[in-house]
């Protein structure tokens, strides 16, 4: 299961510049998708968000063009959603054969317990 980090801008500028200064070691989940809250992850799963993912998960398209033909959108477009998915973890894109790109699904649930009198929510994939 991974954990992303769920982290303020202001904490996620400090940690950086105390790594870039050398005074800390850069922290082992550096390279984990992280977030400044669990709302900007929900902002990205909109129903359509989570049509697509199902479309990838279930129809295994080949690539992009492949998956624009199954869901209607434009591939620029797809793309650039295809990018944001990623970022978040949620999505990976395969390259075959050194160009095209092949999205697959990178998680299969989400949890998320929020704290609703503090903002130490807490968010793992799986």
């Amino acid at each position: 299961m991974t954990k992303p980090k769920i982290q303020r801008l202001r904490e996620l500028e400090a940690e950086m510049r105390a790594v870039a200064r050398g005074e800390k070691a850069a922290p082992k989940d550096a390279a984990a998708p992280s977030f400044n809250s669990v709302d900007v992850l929900m902002r990205l799963l909109t129903p359509e968000n989570r049509r697509l993912m199902a479309t990838i998960r279930d129809r295994k398209p080949r690539s992009i063009a492949e998956l624009a033909k199954l869901t209607g959108r434009a591939p620029s477009n797809l793309a650039r959603t295809l990018n944001k998915l990623e970022d978040a973890g949620l999505v990976k894109m395969l390259t075959d054969r050194g160009k095209t790109k092949i999205p697959i699904p990178a998680v299969k649930v989400l949890r998320v317990k929020i704290d609703p009198f503090s903002q130490t929510d807490d968010l793992e994939m799986a």
